[in-house]
């Protein structure tokens, strides 16, 4: 997600577009501050509306967790994470290495 400020909206309003086109969220910021979000047009975002549009693709970007995801949806996490499936965006997204660090944790507790 990258952040435009008001004088980038004059200088770079095609890589804005583009940003849009690829399907990336932008901010667009005002003396440092967000003012508001760029949120791409896709079908998705027709269908389900822009506040769970908007989860879904700040949660894949890993700009908020799951918990703040389902809240900006208003969507209990259980149902969000359901929608995320049916997107097919991972709900859980570990790296190998923490899953062996997190199971070893688990086993060092159980003994």
């Amino acid at each position: 997600m990258e952040t435009f400020s008001i004088r980038d909206l004059r200088e770079r309003s095609g890589e804005l577009v583009r940003q849009a086109e690829a399907g990336h969220l932008s901010i667009v910021a005002k003396h440092g501050r967000p003012l508001f979000v760029a949120v791409p047009m896709d079908e998705h975002l027709l269908k389900e509306g822009v506040a769970v549009a908007m989860a879904v693709r700040l949660f894949a970007d890993k700009a908020v967790s799951l918990a703040k995801a389902a809240k900006l949806a208003d969507l209990p996490i259980e149902a969000f994470i359901k929608h995320l499936g049916a997107m097919g965006v991972p709900a859980v997204d570990y790296p190998a290495e923490e899953v062996d660090e997190e199971l070893a944790a688990l086993e060092a507790d159980e003994q």
